[in-house]
């Protein structure tokens, strides 16, 4: 069965400190108008399993759901074009910030694009930021069927030329109304997790020597 399948919510925080304890997670991030809720609704086959909303920005929390297995999908605040107060964008900040710098447990970031806007500024900052981690990023071009397929293809040869410079980094192109690229991410989180479950065998391994 596909990885994203048996996901159902498991909590959501406002605080650090209020973060569960887990063996392994992905986050899913994007700016406020990429399409990430209706990517994971997509992934999971649910339809309201992410809050999809046509007022960009609803995802004010960590969102936590559980996989099974002890494996986790995090769904981040949107950044970007929210209309909040700006004391609730400097907590988002700061809150994302810290997370995805300090979180032990997460293993990798999914980052979500429209493929006709991609890599604008503040997607180039969440990636140098993210890649100072030196976990990998898996970025999925979402809305893929608003362009034709030879308009599909230019885009994702375009971004992948611009992040040639970053081996961690994948790219793939992904349509939540078409339920297109699915199997592409499901494969790339899935070796995520059982590298997670390789380290953690092998140094159980030597702490028994």
């Amino acid at each position: 069965m596909p990885i994203f399948q048996n996901a159902s919510f498991y909590t959501t925080v406002n605080h650090l400190k209020d973060l569960p304890p887990t063996r392994a997670e992905v986050a899913f991030v994007g700016r406020s108008n990429a399409g990430k809720s209706s990517a994971i609704n997509t992934l999971t086959n649910r339809t309201r399993l992410a809050y999809v909303s046509k007022t960009p920005g609803r995802t004010q929390h960590i969102n936590f759901f559980d996989l099974g297995s002890e494996r986790y999908l995090v769904d981040l605040p949107g950044y970007g074009f929210a209309q909040v107060p700006e004391a609730v964008r400097a907590h988002w900040v700061q809150l994302l910030g810290r997370y995805l710098q300090t979180r032990e447990s997460l293993v990798g970031l999914i980052q979500i694009m429209d493929i006709r806007h991609p890599l604008k500024e503040l997607d180039w900052k969440m990636l140098h930021f993210f890649i100072e981690t030196n976990r990998p990023v898996h970025i999925m071009l979402s809305k893929a069927d608003k362009l034709s397929r030879q308009e599909q293809a230019k885009a994702l040869k375009e971004v992948k030329e611009k992040l040639s410079a970053y081996p961690q980094i994948s790219i793939q192109l992904f349509s939540s109304l078409k339920k297109s690229g699915c199997e592409t991410v499901e494969q790339v989180v899935e070796k995520w997790f059982a590298q997670v479950d390789q380290d953690m065998d092998g140094a159980a391994d030597d702490s028994a020597i």
